[in-house]
C-alpha cells in the first residue's frame, strides 16, 4: 500500500464516530419511523427492551445501536428492512477507527494467522478481559464507549462459528499468558478460553516461550488476513495507529517471517499442555 493510503487509513474518519455520519443518519431514521408509529419514546423503549434515554440517545446519534436494538426496531416499527439495511455499516461505527478496515476483512477472511506479543488477542479473550482491557486505556474511555468495544470484540468471534470455517492460527509470547490484567480471575478465564477454543479443529494456537533464544518476532505484533478472494493482506498496529498492507514483498517477507515464528514456538499440542501449566499455578 502507498504511503499516502495508509497515511489516510491511519486518520479517524469523523464520519463514522457518533454523533456523525450514518449513526446520526440512523438515528434521525430511526426517530421519524418511531413518531410515525404513534410511539412514545417510553413505549417504543419497553416494547425493544431498552429505557427511554438510551433510545434518545440513539436518536440523537449519541450511542451507536447493537445489531439486535436495530433488528427489533425494524420489528416493532414495522420498517420493511429500512433500519436493518443499515445495520453493517453501523456495526462498523462500533470498532475504534483505526480497526474499521481490518474488521471487514477478518469477517470473511479464509485464512487468519495472528502473533500477539501484548495481550491476548481479540479473537481469544473473554467478556471481562477486554474490559479490563479496555478500562486501563488512557486517555479514559467513557463507559458508553467500553460497552460498545467490548460488544463489538465479543462479536468478531463469530468468526469461529462461519462455515467453511477459516483455518485461523496464534502464535502467544508466553508473557502475555502471565500477564494478570483485570486479576488472577479474569486471567484465569481468558487461558480457559484460549484452551477451549484451541481444541477447535480449524484452529491451532501455539506458545513462544520466554527463554526461546531465537524469537523473529522481534519486530512486533502483526495479522495476516487471506481473503476468499484475493492476495493475502499484512494489518499492523501501535499506539493507536495501524496499516494494511497489500504490498506483494513486504506481505510475503512477513508471511516468511510468521512461519519462522511458528517453527520457533511449541507445538499446538504442546502449547496447549502449556497454557494448563500455567493455569495450574494460578
Amino acid at each position: 500500500m502507498r504511503d499516502e493510503e495508509s497515511a489516510a487509513q491511519r486518520q479517524q474518519r469523523p464520519e463514522d464516530e457518533p454523533g456523525t455520519g450514518v449513526v446520526t443518519a440512523f438515528g434521525r431514521q430511526l426517530k421519524l419511523l418511531r413518531v410515525r408509529a404513534g410511539l412514545e419514546r417510553a413505549e417504543f423503549g419497553k416494547r425493544l427492551g431498552y429505557s427511554a434515554d438510551t433510545v434518545a440517545s440513539i436518536e440523537q446519534g449519541r450511542r451507536i445501536p447493537q445489531a439486535r436494538f436495530i433488528e427489533k426496531a425494524d420489528e416493532v416499527l414495522g420498517a420493511g428492512g429500512v433500519l436493518t439495511a443499515l445495520k453493517e455499516e453501523v456495526g462498523r461505527a462500533q470498532y475504534p477507527s483505526f480497526f474499521r478496515d481490518a474488521a471487514r476483512l477478518e469477517s470473511d477472511a479464509h485464512e487468519l494467522f495472528l502473533y500477539a506479543v501484548q495481550a491476548v488477542p481479540g479473537l481469544l479473550q473473554t467478556e471481562e478481559y477486554t474490559r479490563a482491557l479496555l478500562a486501563m486505556r488512557r486517555p479514559l474511555l467513557d463507559e458508553d464507549t467500553i460497552e460498545q468495544r467490548v460488544s463489538a470484540r465479543l462479536a468478531r468471534q463469530q468468526t469461529f462459528a462461519r462455515w467453511p470455517a477459516p483455518l485461523v492460527s496464534f502464535v502467544i509470547e508466553e508473557a502475555v499468558l502471565r500477564k494478570p490484567f483485570g486479576g488472577k480471575a479474569v486471567l484465569r478465564g481468558v487461558l480457559e478460553n484460549v484452551l477451549m477454543v484451541g481444541h477447535r479443529r480449524n484452529v491451532e494456537v501455539q506458545v513462544m516461550l520466554n527463554d526461546q533464544e531465537d524469537n523473529a518476532g522481534v519486530d512486533g505484533p502483526f495479522t495476516l488476513i487471506t481473503p476468499k478472494k484475493g492476495e493475502q493482506i499484512a494489518y499492523l498496529e501501535v499506539q493507536g495507529r495501524s496499516i494494511l498492507v497489500n504490498d506483494r514483498d513486504e506481505v510475503r517477507s512477513i508471511s516468511a517471517r510468521y512461519g519462522i515464528i511458528r517453527s520457533q514456538a511449541l507445538t499446538p499440542r504442546e502449547s496447549l499442555g502449556f497454557v494448563e501449566k500455567v493455569l495450574g499455578e494460578l
